[in-house]
């Protein structure tokens, strides 16, 4: 049994599909599978990652609920959990705007004595992104082949990884292809990071970590370079990180 606290545009294609070299910079056109088998150390994060799916969306398709308990063994329809998730969506929506027709008349006579509720919203503009290491920037973002869903900087074998930006680890292992090492984090309702091809992972799952907290340290895992691969995740879709991260001479 696997538990958690953890991605998608439907123009991103698996890692399977991508990296089909074990590299984040290859393409192919191999037919994505329908349905995932859970495999052992897997998280719903992950899976969603892996296929490019958000988290939500991947379990409102499946119907599983938070906290996003899956089991080895068990099968995640991946074929297009976006368009199922919205077609559910689309009858509740039907179905509740029936019913609040039916309710109008009632509820038009309060509505003018009635301040409207507060709409309450996940604060995704104050999460504050930090490098999270040193080094130069050494691969760039593109979503165009080469694909690159992040960015890779330079390092030396060991240097400190760093959380960057707070936030609860949600994958902590090397189970996705062409990631190596990886640490995935979860920082606020749509914002995600991952850190890739590390050496050394020093953070376990539904850890909480804070700003520039020692997440792990740099390698070559799953890769032919010492490096960090380093991706942020809007709403599961990846986004360029040098859009988000603090402006600083010498990285580019």
């Amino acid at each position: 049994m696997t538990s958690f606290l953890m991605v998608g545009c439907s123009s991103f294609v698996s890692v399977e599909q991508k990296f089909t070299d074990g590299s984040p910079y290859k393409y192919s056109a191999k037919k994505k599978s329908k349905f995932h088998t859970v495999r052992k150390g897997e998280t719903l994060y992950s899976i969603a990652w892996t296929y490019g799916w958000d988290f939500r969306s991947l379990a409102r398709a499946n119907k599983i609920k938070s906290p996003y308990t899956i089991f080895k063994g068990q099968k995640i329809d991946v074929s297009n959990p976006r368009m199922i998730a919205s077609a559910r969506q689309n009858n509740r929506v039907s179905n509740s705007s029936k019913k609040s027709s039916h309710n109008k008349k009632s509820s038009k006579r309060t509505s003018s004595r009635r301040q409207a509720a507060p709409k309450i919203t996940t604060p995704d503009s104050a999460v504050t992104w930090n490098w999270p290491t040193q080094g130069k920037v050494i691969g760039r973002f593109s979503n165009q082949e080469p694909v690159n869903k992040g960015i890779d900087i330079q390092g030396q074998l060991g240097d400190s990884v760093k959380a960057a930006a707070a936030g609860t680890v949600v994958y902590a292992g090397k189970g996705l292809r062409g990631y190596g090492n990886l640490v995935i984090i979860k920082h606020s309702h749509s914002y995600l990071s991952a850190y890739a091809h590390t050496s050394k992972i020093l953070v376990q799952e539904k850890d909480k970590v804070k700003e520039n907290q020692k997440i792990a340290e740099i390698g070559s895992t799953g890769t032919n370079k010492v490096k960090l691969h380093f991706e942020i995740r809007s709403n599961g879709k990846p986004v360029d990180p040098l859009k988000y991260l603090p402006v600083q001479s010498g990285r580019n």
